[in-house]
């Protein structure tokens, strides 16, 4: 066993709005949240619409959870379909940030995504109480001022309040849970499959169970050279994952080692015409590479990916490729996915297109290519045309694919997160 003496051990809550989208358009029709039959759907008017969220009862009673599709939602009378409020959503996110301010510091709130967020209780128990005092005055509060229902982890650092928000808080009668590094080896260690445990996604834990690792406690006691060795930095993080062992300060990157920019878009319909398939790429790698941009970040690896339609009967790759020099120009970053569409495309019906960029460099420590004397030339484009867009709006600067029917930038500039405002 690990002397867990020597690591932190601190009060960390891990709050998780419940059912986020769904609640707050629950509250704003004037329905209770917790017992009403609501679905909030990509776009209402496309029967193939995504659903973002599904009100609990909607889970239970239904079956509809957020990745169902509009078609799939029973005619049933009791059952409230609506657009997302985006805006709203945002608007309903810092408010309930601000009410955090009431138990803990600014500088103590880490907000992970729009419904979830970290805060550090340190130095707050004889103001406040313990971090259970605090979770439940938060949850009362949430629901009191807001209407809205939340889950909470406590743990000794960010993981392990995390992953006790996941595995116990959201099955608790009460909402909330409280895990200690003694919890690990009984509650922590028997979690299989792998991918329920936070931070290890489907990749990872094939290549684990190809290892003959298929539970967090065989996790933990594999040798740690072996894991480094084929994960690299990655695998020294998910040996001491397993044994509930987190470094990361509240506001710091959780996954350090997992750094990249990327982006996966659901199309509005299904593409086959390859034309219009390489537009909607163009226009990924464009917003991908702005990304990397204002990061002031160049990339070695370039990740693609295609998803086919539900008529090719699922499927789809994603395949990765490491170039010599790292860029961040969109016409580089495009070239190589359609390398790779060139090579594992084989004209199947699409619905989704995903681009990461990962092996991060800073921009300023690229040198230029001595034998490609236009190079500065492209990559000084990008930022320019970034600035005029910061300036003047996403659609002041379009490339003309965008105006062709595969394009989906204009369209998209009306969105807030991706979806109705």
């Amino acid at each position: 066993m690990f002397d867990y003496s020597q690591f932190p051990n601190r009060p960390i809550i891990c709050v998780d709005m419940k059912s986020f989208y769904a609640s707050v358009s629950a509250v704003m029709l004037g329905l209770d949240p917790l017992t009403c039959h609501l679905a909030v759907v990509g776009n209402t008017d496309r029967q193939g619409s995504v659903v973002l969220a599904a009100s609990p009862a909607m889970k239970k009673d239904f079956k509809i959870k957020t990745g169902s599709r509009l078609f799939e939602i029973p005619d049933d009378p009791r059952i409230v379909i609506v657009d997302p409020s985006m805006s709203v959503f945002i608007r309903v996110s810092t408010e309930i940030t601000k009410l955090f301010y009431r138990y803990v510091p600014p500088s103590a709130v880490h907000v992970y995504s729009i419904d979830e967020s970290f805060l550090d209780c340190t130095g707050m128990e004889k103001i406040e109480g313990t971090a259970e005092d605090i979770a439940r005055k938060i949850q009362a509060d949430l629901f009191h001022d807001f209407g809205l229902p939340c889950t909470i982890g406590i743990g000794p650092n960010m993981l392990l309040s995390k992953l006790c928000l996941d595995l116990a808080a959201k099955k608790s009668q009460t909402g909330i849970a409280e895990w200690t590094y003694e919890d690990v080896p009984s509650k922590l260690w028997p979690l299989s499959p792998l991918s329920e445990m936070w931070g290890i996604g489907s990749r990872v834990e094939k290549t684990l169970n190809s290892m003959g690792i298929f539970s967090v406690g065989q996790l933990a006691r594999y040798d740690l050279g072996l894991l480094e060795k084929k994960f690299g930095i990655m695998g020294n993080q998910l040996y001491h994952h397993a044994w509930g062992i987190d470094l990361s300060e509240v506001g710091a990157p959780i996954f350090k080692g997992q750094v990249s920019l990327g982006k996966s878009q659901v199309l509005l319909r299904d593409y086959k015409n390859r034309k219009e398939i390489e537009a909607v790429i163009l226009e990924i790698c464009e917003e991908v590479c702005k990304r990397a941009r204002t990061n002031n970040q160049a990339a070695r690896t370039i990740s693609f990916g295609l998803g086919y339609s539900r008529d090719e009967y699922g499927g789809g790759f994603y395949r990765s490729r490491t170039i010599e020099a790292p860029t961040n120009v969109t016409m580089d970053i495009y070239k190589v996915c359609l390398e790779l569409m060139e090579e594992f495309y084989r004209g199947q019906t699409v619905r989704q297109v995903s681009i990461s960029l990962t092996k991060l460099e800073k921009d300023t420590d690229v040198q230029l290519d001595l034998f490609d004397t236009n190079s500065w030339k492209r990559k000084k484009l990008g930022y320019v045309v970034d600035e005029i867009r910061n300036k003047f709006g996403s659609t002041a600067l379009l490339r003309a694919i965008s105006y062709t029917p595969g394009g989906t930038a204009i369209h998209r500039s009306g969105l807030v997160g991706g979806h109705k405002g």
